[in-house]
């Protein structure tokens, strides 16, 4: 039977060795995994997380942009 795989969380001392959870461990973004504690982006200092932000801000503007109504001028008699 194959070891189990270990979060690959690095501290700036230590080294997370906890299991690594199997379904939602690994990271959408840079596709390492991680444990319960620090599968989120935020909690392991994801070195993709800002041009994620950065890639949905501007989806999430285009998509505004597009949707915008402009209101018609008023003829003036």
């Amino acid at each position: 039977m194959p070891a189990k795989k270990r979060c690959e969380f690095q501290g700036e001392a230590t080294r997370c060795n906890q299991a690594v959870l199997r379904i939602v461990g690994r990271c959408p973004h840079c596709r390492l995994d991680f444990c319960g504690t620090h599968r989120m982006p935020e909690h392991h200092e994801c070195q993709n997380l800002e041009s994620c932000r950065q890639q949905a801000f501007e989806k999430n503007k285009a998509k505004l942009e597009s949707e915008r109504t402009v209101a018609s001028k008023m003829a003036t008699a």
